[in-house]
């Protein structure tokens, strides 16, 4: 027969009480937004107008209900907000229901709306013109839900291209790519732990897909030309969203046959334009696999003679 001590027995029940309602995995990568927490609800953009003033704001998730929020004067990135206007980066905790912003005038987030002095904004939901865009006629589609024109060609359980795959295609000339991503949601990865992936273009530079959303947009996050070139404006959406990026590269020829350029458009906005960029002749459109369960759909490209 086993005899509880009273001590012991006082620190069970205080311990267990202590256990926080919804309890993650630090090392979780979601993918499917029902098992996400609580937290995940609250991350995401906001925009509205206070006082005839727009403004935009940007609710990062950090796990244990903890928040950076970044507000935006003039609206969200791309949408109002462009690089070197104003901002305000403030750190927020969630409890029963509400979460509250540490600033130095009060703010909330309760039900989909952020309390600002003075008024509020809502959270919106954007996403990319060019979401779902249909290949034209004589585009090459890589994947659509076939995954014969990739190795090794392994897909998601939800039917979604899953990243570490290189295309059988190789590109010779110029052309036009679509395709359509999905960044897992990993609440306490930061940095490059932090749904990793990315874009390589004819076996030469890379296209960095990174949950970078509320960041800066380095040359190392979302957008940029890894180790070489940041964005023009950090355009990541949300983990879980799906976003798109639409890159047309022209292949240099005769006297400019080494300066081969690239134009990237992401989630609508264009992010480079013109940047020469490194172009293996005969290369393949590589998907990184760095370990995170990003998910790819809707590839096509578009060659031109």
């Amino acid at each position: 027969m086993l005899h509880s001590h009273p001590r012991l027995l006082a620190l069970l029940i205080v311990s267990l009480l202590c256990v926080p309602a919804f309890a993650q995995d630090k090392k979780a990568a979601f993918t499917d937004a029902a098992k996400a927490g609580p937290d995940f609800a609250f991350q995401g953009e906001y925009e509205g107008e206070i006082d005839g003033k727009k403004l935009g704001a940007q609710v990062v998730a950090l796990g244990d209900d903890k928040f950076d929020i970044v507000i935006y004067d003039g609206g969200l990135p791309g949408n109002g907000w462009k690089k070197g206007d104003r901002k305000e980066k403030a750190t927020g905790t969630l409890k029963d229901g509400i979460v509250t912003i540490a600033a130095e005038k009060p703010a909330t987030i309760k039900d989909g709306v952020l309390h600002l002095t003075g008024g509020s904004i809502k959270k919106v939901e954007r996403k990319s013109p060019t979401l779902g865009a249909k290949a034209p006629a004589g585009a090459k589609i890589l994947f659509d839900g076939n995954t014969n024109d990739f190795a090794p060609g392994k897909m998601t359980e939800d039917g979604l291209l899953a990243h570490g795959q290189t295309s059988k295609h190789k590109f010779t000339k110029s052309f036009t790519l679509h395709l359509e991503f999905r960044l897992c949601y990993q609440p306490y990865a930061r940095g490059q732990g932090r749904s990793n992936s990315g874009v390589y273009l004819s076996g030469g530079s890379e296209v960095q897909v990174l949950d970078s959303f509320g960041l800066e947009g380095k040359n190392n996050e979302c957008g940029g030309f890894y180790s070489k070139r940041e964005p023009n404006v950090n355009m990541c959406l949300p983990p879980l969203a799906w976003q798109t990026y639409d890159i047309e590269v022209t292949v240099g020829t005769g006297e400019k046959k080494d300066k081969t350029i690239a134009t990237v458009k992401h989630n609508g906005v264009v992010i480079h334009e013109d940047y020469v960029i490194d172009f293996k002749n005969g290369g393949t459109l590589n998907l990184q696999d760095h370990g995170n369960p990003v998910a790819y759909r809707n590839i096509w490209i578009v060659e031109k003679d």
